[in-house]
């Protein structure tokens, strides 16, 4: 299975989605550092929102076979400009959760706006599009080293 890195502000879902992608019961946990494991790397909010730490992601994505964007349905706004996947030498990947809260169209929108052929729309509590997720890492070859 691919290794997957999730980037995205504070509160959009990416420890919660990681619980549901390892089918553990998904409770409230604030990742304060990089949370590395087997098949996904777990990043703080606060990585993407300061520029200062946002090298941080950049040094751990190359830790990475598939790169994830995470943008909520119910976001006003997009932390990732246009374009922002053609800077990255992995996949890149859009990622709405939150779906049961809005429609994820704009969000997903801006996810394509910034790169992202490939956008998933999940629930992380109800488990909607995590399989779709799960078969996206298992389907994809690994890059050889």
């Amino acid at each position: 299975m691919k290794k997957l890195i999730l980037m995205g502000r504070s509160g959009v879902g990416k420890t919660t989605l990681t619980q549901a992608l390892k089918g553990e019961k998904t409770h409230y946990q604030k990742t304060q550092s990089i949370d590395y494991g087997d098949f996904l790397i777990d990043t703080p909010g606060e990585y993407a929102e300061n520029h200062d730490l946002g090298a941080a992601l950049c040094l751990y994505a190359y830790e990475a076979d598939v790169v994830a964007l995470l943008i909520a349905a119910d976001e006003q706004y997009s932390l990732f400009p246009p374009n922002i996947t053609c800077m990255v030498n992995r996949e890149v990947i859009g990622i709405v959760t939150k779906c049961e809260k809005a429609d994820p169209t704009k969000a997903e929108g801006w996810l394509r706006l910034s790169g992202c052929e490939t956008v998933y729309k999940v629930d992380s509590k109800t488990g909607k599009g995590i399989n779709q997720i799960l078969e996206h890492l298992k389907n994809h070859k690994k890059p050889q080293k």
